[in-house]
């Protein structure tokens, strides 16, 4: 996607230049386009122009940094015609982007602007340009109300307002698609979706994998069932019984007793996702969770002095052993020999490379300090967090394609999820995943 991109654009200013030049006429002056995507894509967009497009049909500028930075940015329009910056900063600076009548504005990973109340949707929405493109692999993330977002952008009023929108065919496909839903509604859902697809597919181009990349070879997915240790179970039995999992229950049930309505009680309740945040710790590593304003935290210390422990040792974390052991079998942290490499002197290449996908930056923190260096010295890693600063993320990614001597990337979901090009690697690692699964 961003290749065609940057043809489209880079063609456009070499026929509008060529045509200019000719015929003097204002229709045809050059004007700068703008590419506006998440602040980790800024370096790949920038890396990319220099790669494979002639500088005097694309004269690319980073628009990133502090206020003072960007204030003496802005007085480079006329000497570049590409302009990258974030969704925030666009957001940020709008009254200098709207002062500017673009050619191309180009939302990369467009889903973004997916909710319509958000002040980053209705900053782009203020943008003047010729023409409008949005890129993205996951148009729709949760309902088909969030089309109607995107093509408001494209071509204001084309799919009508959003009221006349949902009406027509945002309520009736999603009534067609619950689990009472009767015949009629579905039916009365299946044309809307018609009628959506006729209205909307001419203004889609979609390219799947099995067009573009059949040299692939087949994606093979697999779940790692682990049982938690001691610990983690000691932990889950003790929120088990206590007054928060029925509250829980009662939360998802809405009842009470026999069958009787919940009653509003002026006791802060636990909502159902705090419950779930606090067992996804658990399963995740027990020091997530074990502090010394924890309840169990006397019984998990007594635990700890029985087993002669600390609750950093890996094996009160399933997770992490199966991870230790996974990245085995991919021949990370062995030695030459085929035996475990202790002293980091494992060989210079590993039979396969992985990235390790993790939500939280916490997570990764474990991982890097009681997995790799407490026990696989010999793994050399990267890592890409919201720490890394957003114009550095671009050369690690690089630098992890390019050095086939680093076996892992370490990434969390929000900040490795987003249109990288991590071709460098051949097995994707979910330590644990996000709730939304586009994400």
């Amino acid at each position: 996607k961003t290749l065609q991109s940057l043809c489209i654009i880079a063609g456009d200013n070499h026929y509008r230049a060529k045509e200019y030049k000719s015929t003097g006429h204002p229709d045809s002056s050059p004007l700068p386009s703008l590419v506006i995507c998440p602040p980790t894509l800024m370096g790949h967009w920038y890396y990319e122009v220099k790669k494979f497009c002639d500088l005097n049909d694309l004269s690319p500028v980073q628009y990133s940094g502090p206020p003072n930075t960007r204030a003496r940015l802005q007085s480079l329009v006329p000497q570049h015609n590409l302009f990258i910056a974030s969704y925030d900063i666009v957001r940020n600076d709008i009254d200098f982007f709207r002062s500017i009548n673009w050619n191309y504005c180009i939302l990369d990973e467009g889903h973004i602007i997916k909710n319509t109340k958000t002040k980053i949707t209705k900053a782009v929405k203020l943008l003047r340009a010729n023409h409008r493109l949005i890129l993205s692999g996951t148009p729709i993330q949760n309902n088909v109300l969030e089309l109607w977002s995107l093509f408001d952008f494209l071509m204001p009023g084309f799919l009508g307002t959003e009221r006349q929108f949902y009406t027509r065919f945002g309520k009736p496909i999603i009534l067609s698609r619950e689990a009472k839903s009767s015949s009629k509604e579905q039916e009365a859902g299946a044309l809307a979706m018609e009628a959506l697809h006729r209205q909307v597919l001419p203004f889609l181009l979609r390219r799947v994998k099995e067009d573009v990349l059949q040299d692939l070879p087949p994606k093979i997915i697999q779940d790692y069932h682990c049982d938690l240790s001691p610990l983690q179970s000691m932990l889950y039995e003790d929120f088990s019984s206590t007054r928060v999992k029925h509250e829980v229950d009662e939360s998802i049930t809405g009842e009470e007793g026999e069958g009787r309505p919940t009653q509003k009680k002026n006791k802060p309740v636990t909502h159902v996702f705090q419950a779930l945040q606090y067992l996804r710790k658990v399963c995740n590593h027990p020091s997530l969770v074990v502090s010394p304003d924890h309840p169990m935290y006397s019984k998990v210390q007594d635990y700890l002095h029985q087993t002669s422990s600390t609750i950093r040792d890996i094996k009160h974390a399933s997770k992490l052993q199966a991870l230790k052991q996974l990245l085995h079998d991919c021949g990370i942290g062995v030695s030459g020999d085929g035996g475990v490499s202790s002293e980091g002197v494992g060989s210079a290449v590993s039979q396969h490379r992985a990235l390790l996908f993790c939500q939280y930056k916490s997570m990764l923190d474990i991982i890097e300090r009681d997995l790799f260096k407490g026990h696989m010295p010999s793994v050399t890693y990267l890592r890409l967090d919201g720490s890394v600063a957003a114009g550095n993320r671009h050369s690690v990614v690089q630098k992890f394609n390019d050095d086939p001597s680093i076996d892992v990337l370490l990434l969390t979901t929000h900040v490795g999820g987003l249109g990288l090009n991590l071709t460098g690697a051949d097995t994707v690692i979910f330590f644990e995943h996000d709730w939304n699964p586009m994400k």
